[in-house]
């Protein structure tokens, strides 16, 4: 699963003459949601540089908006201000950088944004109008609380903000909302419409790729006289739909109405992936997030998450559709937590061209080809590299990676995968070398080498004689300004694919000064390779290496073979005396401190990395016609 569009910081090297640009979905779908990280300098600014700012895998197809992003203003430990206006225009922080206007959210709004106008809010009507009303007291408001873990400084977290937010019930003492809406959450509390009491809620599960969470509230008193909302089907094309929840603009609930105008499996600014969606023109503002959509019937069609800005359109937003919310439920009813949603892990070429049928012997206008399938998925023990998958549980797979939807509609192939759930098998048609066969894959979520979200919502970190190390993340290269990551590093960690599950990039983050490390003190953000000549494979193998050094010198090895050489005893020695003098309570993260357990064989030794090696989508790609399943 992944999202499209060529990112900004690598527009040299992906755009292949201007390929990906020209996808006109690029640079402006947008997510609502709180978090401050999530998107980067826009490469519509003039005096943007694109090596100074990257874009998120999510940012790519199309500029998502999560809505906390829009409404959050804090400070960040460096003194910068995130923060954009309510037309969603860029605003200056103190440092003098712009913030981008097509990186906002829509749909969890600051509290102190209360009264700001913003697009799109002369759509909003007053409920008392409608004849069926009833169905709207299920909805609730959601107070959040943040406090999101500092990337640069892993040890500590940033300064908590608050946002609001939207939420409805759904039977058996369970609230839906948005994940992006009680994201790295301290506190969440829910206020029902016509109450003036708050209730302390709890959250059960976060699904981070479908962007939903789960939350309960134990006061019985929250619940007396609930109805909860129902589930209605996908709706067609051209059926009205009313949104509803607590935008900006005021404190009452609000509803925006519209038409279905689009259902196609599309890119998730927060989960990073790519589900079924339902494409409306009613209007989503912030506060909407983790609203309810309903068809004329009273019923839930779905739940509002995002919006497309763009000068060139109006009032597209996204709605989250039953089917995504279904397997949601199911996959905690099943597990008793969130386990994802499963993928193939191939990459997909699409079969147009008659002469390339031809030379795969494919008799038919039918099938994709494979041309890579990830090490870590289960599909690599059962596909190879120019195989012709020609269908998915006995559904045609068309030339084009399309399979039937509905009566008369072709939907994206990664559809039926994302109906499957962790552990189950598909069975795939084949054609290998002009034989047709049939073989068993089992699906697994995606494992990434550079994470998007951080489990457990804190970051790794181990600090020896001053050297910080963590490991890369896509929130860490969005926390830092990208020249300082580098070039060949943000390829790797765009590019690169896991050999071994459990597998990391690690980086030294910093060097904190000390006469330990004279002649290091300017190293950041570089790539540790090599510790005593062992390859690395994740952070806790590195930290478990130098426990079990018994050698006289610690022997880094980076990238571009640039050497630091500690002595052990002094560095250990050194490093008490380092963290007490920057106020840092621990020498390494908790997880860290745990034994560790060897994923890799002995005799499995970790090659160099080339960066390169496969796109993760078709339009980092810079070709369409190239599909991730």
């Amino acid at each position: 699963m992944s999202i499209a569009a060529a990112s900004c910081w690598f527009s040299a090297l992906s755009s292949r003459g201007g390929a990906a640009s020209s996808n006109s979905t690029s640079n402006r779908l947008r997510c609502a949601s709180c978090r401050p990280h999530s998107f980067s300098k826009a490469s519509e600014d003039p005096n943007y540089n694109p090596m100074r700012g990257k874009a998120r895998k999510s940012d790519r197809k199309s500029v998502i908006e999560n809505e906390a992003d829009i409404q959050k203003f804090r400070r960040s430990p460096r003194g910068e201000y995130p923060a954009s206006n309510a037309g969603g225009r860029s605003t200056q922080n103190t440092t003098g950088r712009s913030q981008a206007t097509s990186f906002k959210s829509f749909g969890v709004q600051k509290k102190e944004n209360k009264g700001h106008m913003v697009d799109s809010v002369e759509q909003q009507v007053e409920t008392g109008n409608l004849p069926d009303a009833d169905f709207l007291s299920a909805v609730v408001k959601v107070y959040c609380t943040h406090t999101a873990p500092d990337y640069s400084l892993p040890w500590q977290k940033q300064r908590q903000y608050t946002s609001t937010g939207s939420a409805f019930m759904i039977g058996e003492g369970k609230l839906l909302t948005n994940a992006h809406c009680v994201e790295h959450d301290t506190q969440v509390k829910v206020k029902r419409r016509g109450d003036d009491t708050k209730y302390v809620a709890k959250v059960l599960a976060r699904g981070v790729e479908c962007d939903l969470a789960l939350l309960t509230v134990e006061s019985k008193e929250f619940w007396e006289g609930a109805e909860p909302l129902h589930l209605g089907n996908l709706p067609n094309l051209q059926n009205g739909v009313t949104v509803v929840g607590y935008p900006l603009g005021g404190e009452t609930i609000s509803v925006s109405k519209g038409v279905v105008s689009r259902i196609e499996v599309t890119s998730y600014a927060h989960g990073s992936s790519e589900l079924l969606g339902i494409q409306i023109d009613a209007a989503i503002n912030p506060g909407n997030s983790g609203g309810p959509a309903f068809n004329e019937q009273g019923e839930c069609i779905g739940v509002a998450f995002q919006v497309y800005r763009s000068d060139d359109v109006e009032n597209i937003g996204y709605v989250i559709p039953t089917t995504v919310v279904s397997h949601f439920l199911q996959d905690y009813e099943r597990n008793g937590k969130y386990t994802g949603f499963p993928c193939l892990g191939v990459l997909l070429q699409k079969l147009e061209n008659r002469a390339l049928r031809a030379c795969l012997n494919v008799p038919s206008n039918e099938g994709v080809l494979v041309r890579k399938v990830e090490p870590t998925a289960p599909a690599s023990h059962v596909l190879k590299e120019g195989d012709v998958i020609v269908s998915f549980d006995n559904v045609r797979v068309g030339c084009e990676g399309t399979v039937p939807f509905r009566s008369t509609e072709r939907i994206a192939f990664r559809y039926l995968i994302s109906q499957k759930f962790t552990g189950d098998e598909a069975e795939l048609g084949i054609i290998r070398g002009g034989q047709l066969m049939k073989v068993q894959v089992v699906l697994n979520p995606r494992v990434h080498l550079v994470p998007y979200h951080i489990e457990g919502d804190q970051p790794s970190y181990f600090i020896i004689a001053g050297l910080v190390f963590t490991s890369l993340s896509e929130p860490l290269i969005d926390e830092e300004c990208a020249d300082s990551i580098g070039l060949k590093l943000l390829a790797k960690a765009r590019y690169s694919m896991p050999k071994f599950k459990g597998e990391q990039i690690v980086i030294l983050s910093q060097v904190l000064a000390n006469e330990e490390n004279i002649g290091y003190e300017e190293m950041s953000n570089e790539q540790v390779l090599k510790l005593n000549g062992t390859w690395i494979r994740n952070i806790h193998h590195m930290a478990h290496l130098v426990d079990t050094c018994k050698e006289k010198y610690l022997i880094f090895e980076f990238e571009e073979n640039f050497l630091v050489v500690l002595e052990r005893e002094s560095a250990l020695a050194a490093s008490a005396s380092i963290l007490k003098s920057s106020g840092i309570p621990f020498e390494r993260s908790p997880d860290l401190m745990e034994p560790y357990l060897d994923s890799v064989g002995q005799n499995e030794a970790v090659d160099h990395r080339e960066f390169g090696e496969s796109p993760v989508s078709n339009s980092e790609f810079g070709y369409d016609g190239l599909l991730w399943a």
